[in-house]
């Protein structure tokens, strides 16, 4: 297939309708439509991941049950293949949708002002239709004028009162069901963005109250509601936001539920690389993006397939990025970092990053201000959002969990550095000495001062990660001790000579160079790979740029480690 023919890959499009006018690439989840209609309750909710594609599902079944419907936007995909469904639901209901992923304010009073100017915005939808409508009378025009006026700049100073804001999306239903005679159905794209940004900044206790008022009327007391969809990454029961929803259906990642509808299979990944000729790249998209499990069905995610493969159709031999991790801040696995202190965290950790599982209760119902009150509450909250993924369950909410893929590990391993490095920080005194030993050229001080760094945190053991990562990771803790020296000029992984050293340092007043090559001791040959690693210095000239560079003295390094255990050779030039 030519470069001309070939959609395009909507990367960061969360818009059916424009993935599908502008000539898109689309994986089909439209059956999940059929499902709905058949399973849906009054209230549904589905908690996911960010990342996905629960914006775009729930864009998709905008399009599908909106007034208006063009059946063109479906042609060849599943849910046409349901008649009867097509013609009963499709194009018949007025709907609201709204997504609070913006709301995020530095107080409560700017929050608040997004909110209401979200709403406003989707009533403004509606204004050719209701505002000059011969089906309301005086009072519901101006029930419907006070939910526009806060986004239509009338007065600068109109801020939408609190009796109007929380009736905003019933007195909208109530208002298109008048005009269509036809219940509404309310969409809520990621209901729980404005309680995290909340907890972030102070305000957790004031948005609940004035959430739990919109839902509570919307959702619960709405004689104008046919049925409402929700997404988010938590479900906060405990916060009664969902007072007494009796009507409320939860779709987590655990139930079979729904489960392929958010994530691609790895069949749909298959046809995307076929479509695209880049089916040599499945091996690196499984390892790195794969893992994650629904239900019962195992799923990459979606915003990293898409943004690789993307980037391979420019460069065929780009290497996998950390897409999913760029997106946030990954405050999660900070947290857990910080409480890993105790020896059986980290112990459980070195398992997790070597491909094994750990055995956790989750809850499911946890609330923001209570996410990190412990370590338990951790884990279930990176289960929730993506961090760790199931092997099976247990018994009633106890599971199997483990890290999903490649991707995931690297956000672990990077914090974990991190911290080391901030460790490195505060003990000046194993810093001191550990330099000083590595310019006098004492190798067994070296390797015994640089063994307690290696106790300090986690093993990098050897029953998934690949050698080539093993031994990033002891470069890494290297580079974390050796970069608070102002005084030394540190290159890492510069070209130099025939190949690149992993890790050179000048020493300008003292004319000292120092040239290291980190390896990982398979088995524990630990004598054997420090001579390798020697011989690779010597072989690559890595010292050639010292010398040019003025260092009458160069000390090279070969260190082999394995585990919580390393071995040091050196040699002068």
């Amino acid at each position: 297939m030519s470069d001309k023919v070939r959609k395009k890959l909507p990367v960061g499009i969360e818009s059916f309708e424009e993935i599908v006018t502008e000539g898109f690439y689309y994986v089909d989840k439209t059956e999940m439509i059929k499902d709905l209609v058949y399973k849906w309750g009054k209230v549904n909710l589905f908690t996911r991941p960010r990342r996905f594609g629960k914006s775009l599902n729930m864009s998709m079944l905008k399009t599908f049950f909106e007034i208006g419907c063009n059946e063109s936007l479906f042609e060849g995909m599943n849910i046409l293949k349901e008649p009867s469904i097509c013609k009963e639901y499709m194009g018949r209901f007025p709907v609201i949708f709204i997504s609070l992923k913006d709301v995020d304010g530095a107080d409560f009073s700017s929050a608040r002002s997004i909110l209401c100017s979200v709403i406003a915005n989707e009533a403004l939808r509606f204004y050719d239709l209701l505002e000059d409508s011969d089906c309301l009378n005086r009072i519901e025009k101006r029930q419907y004028e006070q939910l526009i006026n806060a986004d239509m700049g009338i007065t600068e100073s109109f801020i939408m009162p609190d009796s109007v804001l929380r009736r905003s999306l019933k007195t909208l239903s109530a208002l298109l069901e008048k005009y269509y005679g036809k219940k509404v159905l309310i969409l809520i794209d990621e209901y729980d963005v404005p309680l995290a940004k909340a907890y972030e900044h102070g305000y957790y206790d004031e948005m609940v109250l004035l959430l739990r008022g919109i839902f509570h009327q919307a959702l619960k007391t709405n004689d104008s509601l046919y049925f409402a969809v929700l997404t988010g990454c938590l479900r906060v029961a405990k916060d009664s936001i969902f007072t007494g929803l009796n009507n409320l259906k939860v779709f987590p990642i655990t139930t079979v539920r729904f489960d392929e509808y958010f994530g691609f299979t790895d069949n749909e990944v298959k046809k995307m690389l076929s479509y695209y000729g880049i089916e040599d790249k499945y091996e690196s998209v499984k390892n790195w993006y794969d893992g994650y499990r629904f239900g019962d069905v195992e799923v990459y995610c979606p915003w990293d397939v898409i943004s690789y493969c993307d980037e391979l159709l420019d460069d065929d031999q780009v290497f996998p990025q950390n897409y999913w991790s760029n997106t946030s801040g990954n405050e999660a696995v900070r947290q857990f970092i910080e409480k890993m202190g105790d020896g059986v965290i980290k112990g459980e950790m070195e398992d997790l990053i070597a491909g094994e599982t750990v055995e956790k209760d989750i809850h499911e119902d946890l609330t923001y201000n209570e996410i990190y009150a412990s370590v338990e509450n951790i884990w279930s909250l990176l289960f929730m959002t993506g961090y760790l993924t199931q092997r099976g369950k247990i018994d009633g909410t106890r599971y199997r969990l483990s890290i999903p893929n490649m991707e995931i590990r690297g956000i672990f391993i990077r914090q974990i550095l991190s911290m080391f490095k901030r460790d490195v920080a505060r003990d000046g005194k194993l810093l001191k000495e550990f330099c000083e030993a590595l310019q006098e050229g004492d190798a067994h001080r070296v390797k015994m001062l640089f063994q307690s760094y290696l106790e300090k945190t986690i093993s990098i053991r050897d029953t998934f990660v690949r050698k080539p990562l093993k031994e990033n990771f002891y470069h890494g803790i290297l580079l974390g001790i050796l970069g608070y020296k102002d005084d030394w000029y540190l290159r890492s992984n510069k070209e130099s000579g025939n190949g690149f050293s992993d890790i050179s340092v000048e020493i300008e007043d003292k004319g000292i160079g120092i040239v290291i090559e980190i390896k990982y001791a398979e088995d524990g040959k630990f004598d054997s790979v420090c001579r390798e690693a020697l011989r690779q210095i010597e072989k690559n000239g890595y010292v050639k740029e010292l010398k040019k560079d003025g260092c009458h003295t160069i000390l090279k390094y070969g260190i082999a480690c394995c585990k919580k255990e390393c071995q040091v050779i050196a040699e002068r030039d």
